[in-house]
Formats: C-alpha cells, sequence, structure tokens
C-alpha cells in the first residue's frame, strides 16, 4: 500500500488541517498595495476586508512554482507519491502549472483538475484523504476526483456589483444601473467557470432563488445521490457569518433530507471579485 500525501491550497478554505497528518495546505498569494501576503499566514480574514473597504488595490497571485516543487520534494522523501488538488483551472492558472511540472516526476505527483473551489475543493481534499486511508494511489485518486468532477453545485449572491465592475466582469454603466436599482446577481459555478445565474432585486429573493436552484440540482442531477444519502449541503460566505447561520438554517428548513455540513469563508480569491456581504449555497457528493 502507497503512502500517499494530500496537497490542496487555501482556496479549499482549509487553513487548519486539524489531525489529518498526510494533509499540506499552500496559502494563496496576494499583492496589496504592492506588498505579498499569504492567506492564514500574514492576512487574516479581518485584515483582508478591512483592506477591501478601504479601496486597498488587491490583487491575487500563484503560488510559487518553486516554493511547491520544494514541498514535493520534501513529502516525496516521506511518502511513495502526492496527490495535489488546487483551484479549479477554471479559475487560475495554478492548476496548469503545476501539472505541467508534475510530469518531472514519473508518476509520483498526480495533480487533480476536478474544476472546484472552497467548500466543494474541501470535499475533495476530505474524499482524497479517505481514498489514501482505504489503499488508493495517487493515480486512482485523481481518476476518480476527476470522473467525478461535474458532482457538484454553486450559487451565489452578490451585495454589491463595485468588485465585478472593477474586474471587468460588468461594464461601469451596467453596475451603475444595478447599484441604482439595488440588484443582487446570482452567480452559479458549474464546471468551474464563475458565470451569471439571474438578477434579482433583493436579498430575500436572492436567498429563495439560490434554495430554489439547488433544490432543483438535488432532485434533478442530483436524485440518485440523495436516495444513497451520498451528498451533503453546504454554505459559503464573505464577512457576514451571522447571515450565513441564518442562511444555513431557512436551507435545512426548504431541504431537510439532505444534511448540511460546513458554514464557511469563501476563499479570499473569491472575495476579492466580489467583496463583503456575498452568500453562496453548494453541494458535492461525497465519495
Amino acid at each position: 500500500m502507497k503512502k500517499v500525501a494530500i496537497v490542496t491550497d487555501s482556496n479549499s478554505g482549509i487553513l487548519d488541517k486539524g489531525d489529518n497528518k498526510d494533509l499540506f495546505v499552500i496559502p494563496m498569494p496576494f499583492i496589496v498595495n504592492e506588498t505579498d501576503y499569504f492567506e492564514g499566514v500574514n492576512l487574516t480574514q479581518e485584515e483582508f476586508y478591512s483592506l477591501l473597504a478601504q479601496d486597498a488595490d488587491i490583487s491575487t497571485s500563484q503560488p510559487a512554482i518553486g516554493e511547491i516543487v520544494e514541498l514535493w520534494e520534501n513529502l516525496l522523501k516521506e511518502y511513495d507519491e502526492v496527490v495535489h488538488i488546487p483551484m479549479s483551472s477554471a479559475l487560475s492558472m495554478s492548476c496548469e502549472t503545476a501539472t505541467n511540472f508534475a510530469k518531472n516526476y514519473q508518476g509520483k505527483v498526480q495533480v487533480v483538475d476536478n474544476h472546484r473551489i472552497s467548500v466543494t475543493q474541501k470535499q475533495s481534499v476530505y474524499d482524497a484523504i479517505k481514498l489514501a486511508k482505504e489503499g488508493k494511489n495517487a493515480l486512482e485518486i485523481k481518476s476518480i476526483l476527476e470522473k467525478t468532477k461535474s458532482d457538484s453545485s454553486i450559487y451565489i449572491m452578490v451585495d454589491t456589483l463595485k468588485y465585478l465592475k472593477k474586474g471587468g466582469r460588468v461594464t461601469p454603466a451596467a453596475a451603475a444601473i444595478g447599484t441604482l436599482l439595488k440588484i443582487k446577481p446570482v452567480l452559479q459555478i458549474q464546471g468551474g467557470k464563475l458565470d451569471q445565474y439571474a438578477k434579482v432585486m433583493n436579498e430575500k429573493v436572492a436567498r429563495q432563488k439560490m434554495i430554489m436552484a439547488i433544490a432543483k440540482d438535488l432532485e434533478e442531477r442530483f436524485a440518485n445521490f440523495v436516495k444513497n444519502e451520498e451528498i451533503e449541503l453546504f454554505v459559503a460566505y464573505t464577512n457576514c457569518r451571522d447571515k450565513a447561520e441564518d442562511f444555513a438554517k431557512q436551507i435545512q428548513e426548504a431541504i431537510p433530507n439532505v444534511k448540511l455540513t460546513y458554514v464557511d469563508p469563501l476563499p479570499l480569491s473569491i472575495a476579492c471579485h466580489i467583496g463583503s456581504g456575498a452568500l453562496a449555497v453548494a453541494c458535492a457528493r461525497i465519495l
């Protein structure tokens, strides 16, 4: 049985690996006013949102490939193989970069591209840990995670259009009209990309829209997983824990037959593009 290390990044929402001694987390880098920061190291959630409120110049960056390779090299002194689970390739180049460098390790390093982010990526990490304990090797774990990559869904309500405008996802004119009309966009992540799902006039309607969307996924796309109790719900948020807890209760009342497991902050790399006050509901198959 191969000894397998599991590597991910802080986009998974995992900053404390707990008792998972075979799990290793790479902090995501940020550039704030030309200064380098790392999520969970010298940049907390509170500090990030304080800087965001001050209109600081914030941009995301890839983890340095040299540091990733050094981690792999050190892990391969103790482990037979490494499974590396980065954020979705549709949202960052870090997955492609890692995949290219992993080719130098004769199959000992397997990079998973299963189009996950935040709570669904976190679930993939826990699935990988479980599969490794069951005796699966790195290639088998990669194959299973990629085969089941579409067995998840995320819907996100954005509280402000400011950061979508800043990132070029909406035009300044559309953002101005949307702000004037107090429009709350609902975005979705299906297959890794952040796309528009709906436009609503207030948070109450946005919550209902997201609950209806995830309920439909559970009833149609994931009906067999629900029947076999192989899927769970998650809530994520940006800088609004109390609202997220309330949203979680609302979801469980509407969908009582599916367990809701996590209420987690969205990764800061997503928060850069959507700002504070965002709420998200997600589901993912549990392997």
